[in-house]
């Protein structure tokens, strides 16, 4: 899920001011113009995301690396891959808070967004058993991931709880190569103890996400007006 979402999915510049209101402050999405084209850019790359895990999923073959720790909770939760996506979103954007980072829009609409597109995904996927409609599955829910991936990090309104999560411990110091390496390999360790499915899908997509999104982030970028960045 996921993201997730270029080789780092973290890459993205949040796009978010504080706005004090009395004693409170809100954290409130900036929106350059053009803003309508921002909006659905976001969104439409969050569905789209949503809808490239659910690929992965329904292929068999090994989901991407944080849907496999989501498949192992709703194993264990009863809860639907989509439901486990968006609290394992929410709980990370507390560990946002000692990291520092600052949420955008579209950081909270990825918490929701993408777990509500996976389920709604899987509800309307037709099943396949033949292993070419599964390959093609998982083909396609890899080159998806890419596009959406530069939907929504091209929009710049806030990185994903996930990508936020591993930005903020490169600014602690570890490379961002390092950060999102570490926070994989325990995110699908423990989804596979919990029965997730780990497969050449889960190695093919990590080897094939960072290539292949790094052609669709510039492609995809909205850049703020001049002198505004």
């Amino acid at each position: 899920m996921a993201q997730f979402h270029s080789p780092s999915f973290g890459d993205s510049t949040p796009a978010s001011l504080p706005v004090r209101i009395g004693r409170r402050i809100l954290i409130t999405p900036f929106l350059p113009r053009p803003r309508l084209r921002r909006l659905v850019r976001l969104f439409a790359g969050l569905h789209l995301y949503g809808l490239s895990g659910a690929l992965l999923v329904a292929a068999d073959l090994g989901a991407m690396p944080w849907d496999v720790l989501h498949q192992g909770l709703a194993l264990h939760t009863g809860l639907s891959i989509g439901t486990c996506s968006v609290i394992v979103g929410a709980l990370l954007m507390l560990a946002w808070i000692p990291l520092r980072q600052r949420p955008g829009l579209g950081t909270l609409s990825n918490v929701v967004v993408v777990g509500l597109s996976v389920d709604l995904s899987l509800w309307w996927l037709p099943e396949v058993d033949h292993l070419a409609a599964r390959a093609a599955y998982l083909a396609l829910g890899i080159v998806a991931c890419a596009v959406a991936t530069g939907c929504y990090i091209g929009a710049r309104l806030g990185p994903g709880p996930r990508d936020g999560l591993m930005t903020g411990l490169a600014a602690r110091g570890l490379s961002v190569r390092l950060a999102r390496t570490c926070v994989e390999v325990a995110v699908v360790a423990t989804g596979v103890l919990l029965g997730g499915t780990l497969g050449v899908g889960t190695l093919l997509f990590a080897v094939a996400i960072g290539p292949l999104a790094q052609v669709f982030l510039p492609l995809m970028d909205l850049k703020p007006p001049e002198g505004r960045e």
